[in-house]
């Protein structure tokens, strides 16, 4: 979500004649967008302002802007602690970016922080114009703000309530990004298979004689059906609101992909009520098995939290019980971090041990790492379906590209750009990644490549 707020910002600093550029020496605007998930946003946040002090105080025109999820939370204080900071906004007045900084000009700093979203979906940031950084991938947002009240997250504070966007909206925006080129889409949402259950509640309160329910189903065939996808992701559902009308729909719309991110957090019951999921062990494996009953081939990956809270040595047996039956292809695994402002945060008296967390997080990324190579190991010798993302980072005799299974695949340099699709054959399997030899092309990117045109 986050990314995308950062293609937004850039997408409006374009739109208002600002061009981007690589060197911080260099910029009139820097605009730091925060994330407050984990405990060292802060320091890293109030860190990098104070690295550019001094390019302030030598360019006494260049501004700096703070927004985000931490500038939400924070609000005056960023200036208090930073007094050369320019502008200040939050999450839900993204699109007044500019605006602010014309402001901040004539009148000097300005922290303007809206409380909610406004119902005006023309503010929502993806109507908002953007600066992506791939040219044939493309966030798309369904829905702000979460309904939820998980003990240890703090974004339902800086993020608001859920606010859907209207169906017709998101599918017109869908249909630009096919046309500009884009081929996979993926939905946003802080709990995506909840989109829409406000619109019902709207339609009920008009008089409407509709069932209440989220109608991400209907969705995902809709964006699914819109030509030149080729396909379509979401993230991040909840598992206590996931049914099968979304197995059902990802099984029988082509275009959306067969994986499906499923955040356990927990597999015991006890922590998993302390952290109001809503769900239990074994539902989640009930739901899992469900998923994997209607979905052809389905990938699975999770998040998991090691040291909430009050965890036990049982509670904690049990998340290796649950993760292990599981069978995950990935999982996002992370150590307990108090967010202030959460419930969790306050539970001080029941703070696990560090020495004693890190030792279960190693032990859980072993039962982790083990599946999930078990998973990339079975598809050596099958031929997949990968989009091509670029060179590899680490070897450039190497492309790098991704499965519908969301596995990274590494094969050799071919001359293809970004966004072309290939088929490759499985060589060899790690934990994180996959080796493969390119079969053949199979589809060519559609979007047009730009190039700068500079007068003579």
């Amino acid at each position: 979500m986050n990314e995308h707020d950062s293609e937004r910002i850039s997408g409006l600093l374009e739109s208002d004649g600002y061009e981007q550029t690589s060197a911080t020496d260099d910029a009139d605007v820097i605009v730091l967008n925060t994330c407050c998930i984990r405990e060292n946003a802060d320091n890293k946040l109030y860190g990098a302002l104070g690295n550019l002090k001094e390019l302030k105080e030598s360019k006494p025109d260049l501004q700096i802007a703070v927004a985000g999820c931490l500038a939400q939370k924070d609000k005056n204080l960023i200036q208090n602690k930073a007094s050369h900071v320019d502008v200040v906004f939050g999450t839900h007045n993204v699109h007044r970016a500019t605006e602010l900084l014309s402001e901040a000009r004539v009148n000097g700093p300005i922290t303007e922080i809206w409380d909610e979203a406004s119902d005006d979906f023309e503010e929502f940031a993806s109507a908002l114009p953007a600066k992506r950084e791939s040219e044939f991938m493309a966030w798309l947002t369904i829905q702000v703000g979460c309904d939820n009240n998980c003990a240890f997250c703090i974004v339902p504070s800086v993020r608001g309530k859920e606010i859907s966007r209207p169906v017709e909206d998101i599918v017109a925006e869908a249909k630009v990004q096919a046309a500009s080129g884009v081929s996979e889409i993926t939905l946003l949402g802080q709990n995506v298979n909840s989109y829409g259950r406000d619109l019902s509640l709207q339609e009920r309160r008009d008089g409407q004689d509709v069932k209440i329910r989220p109608k991400f189903a209907d969705l995902l065939r809709e964006v699914g059906a819109i030509e030149g996808v080729r396909r379509v992701r979401y993230t991040s559902p909840h598992p206590k609101d996931m049914n099968i009308d979304v197995y059902q729909a990802m099984e029988e719309t082509p275009t959306v992909v067969p994986h499906l991110h499923f955040p356990l957090q927990s597999g015991s019951d006890s922590i998993l009520a302390a952290m109001h999921r809503g769900y239990t062990g074994e539902k989640f494996l009930e739901k899992l098995a469900l998923a994997r009953q209607t979905i052809t081939d389905l990938a699975v990956s999770t998040d998991i939290i090691v040291g909430f809270p009050g965890e036990t040595d049982d509670d904690f047996e049990r998340t290796l019980e649950i993760a292990s039956a599981a069978e995950f292809d990935n999982a996002y695994t992370f150590v307990f971090s108090p967010r202030a402002g959460t419930e969790a945060a306050e539970m001080t008296e029941k703070f696990c041990d560090p020495d004693v967390v890190q030792d279960r997080y190693k032990r859980l990324k072993t039962v982790v790492d083990r599946s999930s190579l078990a998973k990339n190991l079975a598809r050596v010798g099958r031929t997949e379906e990968v989009v091509v993302e670029g060179p590899s980072k680490k070897d450039p005799n190497f492309l790098t590209g991704r499965t519908v299974h969301n596995k990274v695949v590494h094969f050799p340099v071919e001359k293809f750009k970004p966004g072309t699709y290939v088929e490759v054959k499985i060589t060899e399997a790690r934990k994180q990644y996959l080796l493969g030899e390119l079969v053949r092309k199979v589809a060519s990117p559609t979007y047009k490549t730009k190039i700068t045109v500079e007068a003579a």
